[in-house]
């Protein structure tokens, strides 16, 4: 279907004819344009008619299911065509696209199981990488991929990646390639600072800011909020003071229809007020928009190496990301950015967002690699490599769940990397599988990836969670919490093709079940420590001293927090001791005992760091009995030897001609370093 682009008024048409001659001789390409300009809609558009392409497929990613549904339905209108025939979406869960789909719009995970599927993405012409300033870790595993396939399979692969902040210097060298900049028709922004804000009192600030706002400017406002918890808070305290408004919520968990009502015009001509996450900072067109407010925070998962565990924090954006959020205000006209912080906080952000493969869970990355059969990340080619320490433990979590071996796929890791959620859940859904214990696994994997639908007070016990979803679907009467948990649990009953179980519950097979995902969470009460666990990784944690399982024995446990030294119980289940007899390993443990000041050489049966019986091991090998000091001076080794001042005047000497004399290579005789 020829498609002319030239006759619609958007920036990005003064740019298209350059695009088009690069692509004709380059295979890789950087467009960068600000938000509006129209390049996630006329630039795919635009080529779909180019000799290169033939009849080959044009693949464009997107970080946010609610772009791709909504920028494959404005793609649709253009050509005057239904979503899924020339121009289709592919989402987790949901797809549009049929035989003679030359577009598909996906989510950036898709992307990664298709190349895995197929390596050279044959009837694939090129691969657009939208939005990729959001720099999600799925974007960038994707684009490394890529780029191996490019430059080993296939050399006729083209690739674009666009963006409307990029750190563009970067990004060309590292990529070797050119870049096309479109300026844009952005209108001037005025900038409002209200001053910092205290994040206890955001929602209260915020509602009263766009109150202030409602007041000064005309048009439709947008305010970001780091999450759902700030947006339902504020929505309440606007429906009492802002009369003649329509007041939308905007996040990602909220249903598709209300999604669709927040980024639409309103049918009654109210003014409207959204509130958003950053889902709405780009990517997304919302109608007469012509002020922003921005509270300045956003939210991200970060990963903890020392825990094992991924956090939700609150953190303050970077300037990249206030731009993205203030250039809203900009599209229809001249508009107003309400930024709810001082000028002098705006100079200390972050010039650019941190990337998620920086500080994410690595586990699904090291598997892809694993399945692609690179065992070494660092072969491939990445804007940011991963962390070396969260590589090994994702690698270390994959080989306890059996899906690696020697750092390569195994058949089960194979099957595991088959189901489109995190290893854990795939790996429990498989070992429930087998244990006919499925239907009460998709109940769990539906609950352990949404958010606790009941609130704190109910204890931390998942069965009554479990328990009250069952009957409410057995009831129908699921309610907002629910039927989300109950759409997720449904789509993965599909994919086994079985029915749903609406019976009771027994916590033994539910503690089993959640082991499966959580070996290292498998907890055990501490003798004499009133509902204290010690986790079979070491760590220790702690339920409500009056809470239901407060006093059990053993528990496996969902959700708890990242803190150092007591950790905190959210969602458990308790576990049948007979249930743990695979799980128990003979070891020789030898160990330096700091306080009696000697070795400690034993033979235990333990579940990881939980110790079930120990006996003295009569004949410890010597050289562990060496390898067990070195250890316990490289950890304590300050406090064990005699570093006394005749020692730390020799280092401050040593240290003292290092500095002086660079040119005679004296060694670092730092206390740090004597130690390793």
């Amino acid at each position: 279907m020829a498609f002319n682009p030239y006759n619609i008024d958007l920036p990005i048409t003064d740019v298209i004819d350059e695009v088009k001659n690069l692509l004709k001789s380059d295979n890789t390409l950087i467009v960068n344009a600000p938000p509006g300009a129209g390049k996630s809609t006329l630039l795919p558009l635009a080529l779909m008619e180019e000799d290169w392409l033939g009849d080959q497929k044009i693949l464009m990613l997107e970080p946010r299911r609610l772009a791709a549904r909504s920028i494959a339905s404005r793609m649709s209108d253009l050509l005057g065509d239904a979503v899924g025939k020339t121009v289709g979406y592919r989402v987790r869960f949901d797809n549009k696209v049929s035989e003679k789909t030359k577009i598909e719009v996906l989510t950036e995970g898709i992307l990664t199981r298709m190349i895995h599927s197929d390596n050279a993405l044959e009837g694939v012409g090129i691969v657009i990488f939208d939005e990729f300033h959001e720099r999600s870790i799925h974007a960038d595993v994707a684009l490394a991929l890529c780029r191996e396939a490019q430059q080993v399979l296939r050399p006729d692969l083209k690739i674009m990646v666009m963006s409307a902040t990029l750190d563009m210097p970067q990004l060309t060298s590292l990529l070797k390639a050119p870049a096309v900049v479109s300026e844009g028709r952005q209108y001037p922004v005025e900038m409002k600072y209200t001053g910092d804000q205290d994040m206890m009192m955001l929602p209260e600030m915020a509602a009263r800011t766009i109150l202030q706002a409602s007041r000064e400017q005309k048009g439709d406002i947008l305010a970001f909020f780091p999450g759902e918890g700030e947006i339902r808070k504020t929505e309440e305290l606007l429906k009492k003071d802002l009369k003649g408004f329509a007041i939308h919520p905007l996040f990602g968990m909220l249903p598709q229809g209300k999604q669709y009502a927040a980024i639409m015009p309103n049918k009654e001509g109210k003014r409207k007020v959204v509130l958003a996450t950053s889902i709405a900072e780009t990517s997304l067109t919302i109608e007469g928009i012509t002020t922003v407010v921005d509270t300045g925070f956003g939210r991200k998962q970060k990963f903890d190496p020392k825990s094992g565990l991924s956090r939700l924090e609150t953190v303050q954006i970077s300037q990249d990301s206030a731009d993205q959020r203030a250039g809203r205000a900009g599209r229809l006209g001249p508009g107003v950015c309400y930024r709810m912080w001082t000028p002098a906080t705006q100079h200390q952000m972050e010039p650019h967002r941190t990337p998620e493969i920086l500080e994410a869970d690595l586990s699904s990355l090291v598997l892809d690699l694993a399945k692609w059969g690179i065992t070494n990340p660092n072969q491939l080619t990445w804007l940011n490599a991963p962390n070396r320490a969260s590589v090994a433990l994702a690698s270390e979590m994959l080989h306890q769940l059996n899906a690696l071996d020697n750092g390569r796929i195994t058949e089960h890791g194979e099957r595991v990397h088959k189901l489109p959620c995190h290893p854990r859940i795939a790996h429990m859904l498989i070992e429930a599988d087998d244990h006919e214990l499925l239907d009460l696994a998709t109940d769990i994997a539906a609950l352990l990836e949404e958010r606790d639908p009941l609130p704190r007070e109910s204890g931390i016990d998942i069965n009554l969670r479990i328990e009250t979803l069952r009957r409410f679907r057995e009831e129908n009467r699921l309610g907002k919490k629910f039927s989300r948990i109950e759409k997720i649990a449904s789509q993965y009953r599909q994919m086994f093709d079985i029915e749903a179980d609406n019976g009771p519950v027994d916590a033994y097979e539910t503690g089993l079940v959640l082991s499966f995902a959580y070996p290292e969470r498998i907890a055990s009460s501490r003798p004499g420590n009133n509902a204290q666990f010690q986790l079979a990784n070491g760590k220790y944690a702690v339920a409500g001293h009056r809470d239901d399982l407060a006093h059990e024995q053993w528990l496996a446990i969902a959700h708890m927090d990242a803190r150092d030294g007591l950790g905190k119980i959210f969602m458990a289940s308790p576990l049948n001791p007979r249930d743990l007899a695979p799980m128990v390993k003979e070891k020789e443990v030898i160990t330096w005992d700091t306080k009696h000041g000697g070795l400690i050489a034993s033979r235990d049966l333990r579940i990881g760091s939980i110790v079930l019986q120990s006996k003295p091991l009569p004949d410890p090998d010597e050289s562990e009995l060496v390898q067990a000091i070195c250890d316990a001076i490289k950890k304590e080794g300050a406090n064990l030897l005699d570093f006394n001042e005749d020692v730390e005047q020799w280092q401050n000497r040593v240290l003292s001609l290092k500095k002086w004399n660079p040119e005679q290579n004296w060694p670092d005789v730092t206390t740090p370093t004597l130690l390793i």
